[in-house]
């Protein structure tokens, strides 16, 4: 039994839309709801929890999606806090040893031969593991006046997707810590880290992008078309 849990009670102010942009529609269907097929459409997920705002106008009210069970719950300020209270709402048949998904609510281009990859060598590794992409363009480190100083090596450096694979009682007791804390974790596998912890790389397809801005959209829309 594998569950997906998804924040989803962010704004998205950089996007400079009224509308948060996991509700704006492209290729025929809004974003959360093209990361919502592209996981309960898997053969391996069981169910979703999703990580609403207080009072969202924008929320289909889906109940089931590709026979799969959909539930919601209130999210946080931060994204570990709508993580958190994710995998709290999880049903109480979902163990603390068990695996959970989470992935972005903006992140419509996963495929489907990705997430069985990530799920098979997920569960064969002891802490877990994320979708990541090497990274191939040269990486510059600017100074405080944006000039380039200094070319980082690359051969090391990977580009952090989702999902992210966790087992439920481990990312929940991470997440915890981290908020504690008051450290500001920008996804699952760095509050994993901040415990010790390695989770593995695993190398997904980099068109499995999170849109951020309009030109993201429209990139969106042309991977959607022709791939997935």
């Amino acid at each position: 039994m594998t569950w997906a849990v998804m924040p989803a009670a962010g704004r998205g102010t950089r996007f400079g839309s009224e509308t948060p942009k996991q509700y704006l529609e492209v290729a025929g269907r809004t974003l959360i709801e093209h990361s919502l097929r592209a996981l309960l459409g898997h053969p391996e997920v069981d169910g979703i929890v999703i990580a609403l705002s207080p009072d969202d106008p924008y929320w289909a009210g889906w109940r089931e999606m590709e026979g799969k069970p959909i539930y919601t719950c209130i999210g946080g300020a931060e994204r570990a806090d709508s993580v958190l209270s994710a995998l709290q709402a999880l049903p109480a048949t979902v163990s603390e040893d068990q695996w959970v998904l989470v992935h972005d609510a903006a992140r419509p281009c996963l495929r489907g031969v990705d997430l069985t990859r990530l799920i098979a060598m997920g569960q064969a590794d002891p802490v877990g593991a994320i979708l990541a992409a090497p990274v191939r363009d040269t990486i510059k480190r600017a100074d405080v006046q944006s000039r380039s100083h200094l070319t980082e090596a690359r051969e090391h450096l990977w580009r952090a997707l989702t999902p992210q694979m966790f087992r439920r009682g481990g990312l929940t007791r991470a997440l915890r810590a981290a908020l504690s804390a008051g450290a500001v974790v920008t996804d699952e596998a760095m509050a994993m880290e901040r415990l010790g912890l390695k989770p593995r790389l695993v190398e997904g397809s980099e068109d499995n992008i999170k849109v951020t801005t309009p030109a993201d959209l429209a990139l969106a829309e042309f991977i959607l078309k022709r791939v997935v």
